[in-house]
């Protein structure tokens, strides 16, 4: 009976300790404090001009393909470009070409002097003589917001074909003119015909003055 006493308490204890629950220290996971937005370090800091916070961002801009690479002269601004070229809207309707002119003449242009669209005038950038682009120009380098109705809808984007033919420091003579046709003899003689009796002018005062050339003549 003396025996059975200290077991019966070891078994009551051993019970007692396998019900108690064990208890883990809480976890904690540390994070950084971050901001809820937070501003991107600026660009590189240029000399003389404040530096603001911010990312640049593009609003529009001009892309193009080259398709063939010419193996003349590099194109130079300041000069007469002689170009072939056909383009259409963004949707694929072709508006003009040089291939639809009479003869499929090339057009000539200054280039760099706005004669053309914005688009037209850098464009050609590091092309060679010879060389095909394929242009794809955004409406603010093109038309602009109204467009030219009928014919390029409002803020219409364009796509150009363009072939850079020549370059020149003056424009290209124009074509010379195809030769009149020769004028038939007539096969009858004409009679002769009287001299004309010899007239001579009438006196005028020495105030008269001659007529000054029109100024369009000049």
């Amino acid at each position: 009976m003396k025996l059975m006493l200290p077991a019966l308490l070891l078994a009551a204890t051993v019970a007692a300790t396998a019900q108690t629950p064990t208890h883990k220290a809480p976890v904690t996971h540390h994070r950084a404090a971050t901001s809820a937005k937070t501003i991107p370090p600026a660009a590189a800091p240029v000399p003389n001009i404040p530096a603001v916070p911010g990312v640049p961002k593009t609003l529009y801009t001009l892309k193009y393909i080259d398709t063939v690479i010419g193996t003349g002269p590099l194109a130079e601004p300041q000069k007469w470009y002689t170009v072939r070229y056909t383009g259409w809207t963004a949707d694929g309707t072709k508006f003009d070409s040089s291939y639809d002119h009479p003869g499929g003449e090339p057009i000539t242009f200054p280039y760099g002097a706005r004669r053309v669209i914005i688009g037209w005038d850098t464009g050609f950038e590091g092309m060679h003589v010879g060389g095909k682009r394929r242009l794809f120009i955004p409406y603010q380098l093109a038309y602009g917001e109204t467009g030219r109705p009928p014919v390029i809808p409002a803020k219409a984007d364009l796509i150009f074909d363009i072939e850079l033919v020549s370059m020149s420091d003056t424009p290209p003579e124009p074509p010379a003119p195809a030769p009149a046709a020769a004028a038939q003899p007539d096969t009858e003689a004409a009679p002769a015909e009287a001299p004309a009796e010899e007239t001579k002018p009438a006196s005028t005062p020495d105030t008269q003055t001659a007529t000054p050339a029109h100024p369009e003549g000049i």
